[in-house]
């Protein structure tokens, strides 16, 4: 029975120095990523090709728009097969406007995962690179998590901005601002 309480008594003993040595650490991964440098080029690109895309978009929509209502006008004064020629138009520049669509939803998504993969791939490599230098053996995204006790767990977020020369006064509510007003700016250019 001792030895049964010695080895208990070891083993709880080691537990808690292996305990007392981990290190955890967390970082707010999406505020580095949208804080990058990199990430504004990317935004521009990808802004870029939306508004082309949008520009597409309108003027199918446009062709429909004024084909359809050259239909209402004039149908009445068509012959059964121009009308049907003239349904059949109809239809087939709908279904472009929604293969379009579809198209052009994927073409963006693939687009935003090629622009950001560098960037995410940029963000990790520090973070793993500051949790090693500091011996830490998890990193936890800050954004993922109820509670994160920063007295027991390293915050990497202000030497991760360091190393990815984020400006200290550049923050999430400083960019979001600016894409605001470029969007407000945008709209009221139209």
């Amino acid at each position: 029975m001792k030895k049964v309480f010695i080895i208990a008594a070891a083993a709880a003993m080691f537990s808690f120095a292996a305990s007392a040595q981990t290190k955890f650490a967390h970082v707010n991964f999406s505020e580095l990523v949208q804080l990058m440098p990199e990430a504004d080029s990317a935004m521009v690109q990808y802004e870029a090709a939306n508004k082309e895309a949008q520009e597409t978009y309108s003027s199918m929509l446009s062709e429909f728009q004024s084909k359809y209502d050259q239909y209402n006008e004039k149908q009445a004064t068509w012959t059964p097969a121009v009308r049907e020629s003239k349904q059949r138009e109809l239809n087939d520049i709908q279904t472009r406007i929604q293969e379009f669509q579809q198209a052009i939803q994927q073409d963006m998504s693939q687009l935003e995962n090629t622009l950001m993969a560098p960037i995410y791939q940029k963000a990790q490599d520090v973070v793993r690179n500051l949790a090693k230098e500091k011996g830490v053996i998890y990193v936890f995204d800050a954004a993922t998590l109820l509670y994160v006790d920063d007295v027991q767990s390293i915050n990497l977020t202000p030497e991760a901005r360091t190393a990815l020369n984020i400006p200290a006064d550049k923050t999430l509510e400083s960019v979001m601002a600016a894409r605001q007003a470029a969007a407000q700016g945008q709209t009221a250019a139209q």
